[in-house]
């Protein structure tokens, strides 16, 4: 059965956040290690560590991963962000080897007009440098995006070149996100449709290269490259494609967390995780 969580806060120190994805019945978590808005955070205390190792072990089975700041783009071809977005996520990788996280989720960024070829380039020189700076082996897991703009990483082909591109292939995997994926044009509705894009991902980049998902509905059609997540089962892709995704034999060890809308008590990544439980060991849904 996958770990079924969700990315959860650390409002009040890194290690509420295990208190927090209790709460809510996830066996997986996410979460940022340091405030994702500031480019210069605090360093990790021993405190800190401390603290969140000891949570952690009082729960072994958890699956844990980290997601870098929202402000790295190593495929900028702005010199002075793309030096300050090489150094974030080397730190980032830096605190996960501290915390004992094997895995950082990071975006390819936008190469911001300066063509796909060039900015797939230049996000893989700055992700050789980070991982190459950082005294670490976690693992960075590139993320498939929808589209937006001038955004990397919404075809599966691009994912492939930044893989192979890399001296540090083994170090790299790829999280998979629902709503990205889908308002990137790849269907996954109906058993038909999810089984063509696995296969077409398997053909192009591998599924054993896939280490993590990203579980949300999307606000906005197959193909829109609009990136708005909703609720399971609220959205454009609806029950029946999470029913296929959480059955798959392929991916049953595999971490899955919610990025869905979260309000202040928890309650809807109960509500969410609760139907993502029901859904797993029924039969395919009708085409």
């Amino acid at each position: 059965m996958p770990h079924l969580g969700a990315h959860e806060s650390v409002s009040g120190g890194l290690y509420r956040a295990f208190a927090r994805i209790h709460s809510v019945g996830g066996t997986s978590l996410q979460i940022f290690s340091r405030n994702q808005r500031q480019w210069n955070p605090p360093e990790l205390s021993r405190e800190e560590i401390d603290q969140f190792r000891g949570e952690w072990r009082n729960c072994p089975d958890m699956e844990v991963a980290s997601h870098a700041s929202y402000l790295i783009n190593l495929a900028s071809a702005k010199d002075e962000l793309w030096h300050k977005s090489i150094n974030a996520f080397a730190k980032e990788l830096e605190r996960c080897h501290q915390l004992g996280i094997q895995k950082a989720v990071l975006h390819p960024g936008s190469h911001g007009g300066a063509g796909v070829e060039e900015g797939i380039a230049r996000f893989v020189a700055g992700l050789d440098r980070a991982i190459a700076h950082a005294s670490s082996e976690t693992m960075a897991l590139v993320e498939t995006t929808a589209g937006q703009g001038t955004g990397l990483g919404s075809t599966f082909e691009e994912i492939a070149t930044i893989l192979n591109q890399s001296q540090y292939g083994e170090r790299l995997a790829v999280c998979v996100d629902t709503c990205h994926i889908f308002a990137a044009g790849y269907d996954i509705r109906s058993p038909q449709a999810y089984a063509r894009t696995m296969a077409h991902f398997d053909d192009v980049v591998g599924v054993d290269r896939i280490a993590f998902f990203h579980l949300n509905d999307s606000k906005k059609d197959l193909g829109s490259n609009v990136d708005r997540h909703t609720h399971i089962g609220e959205g454009c892709i609806g029950e029946n494609g999470f029913q296929v995704l959480v059955n798959d034999s392929r991916f049953a060890t595999h971490a899955m967390t919610l990025e869905t809308p979260k309000d202040q008590d928890l309650e809807d990544d109960r509500r969410n995780l609760r139907l993502l439980t029901d859904l797993m060991g029924r039969d395919a849904p009708a085409s």
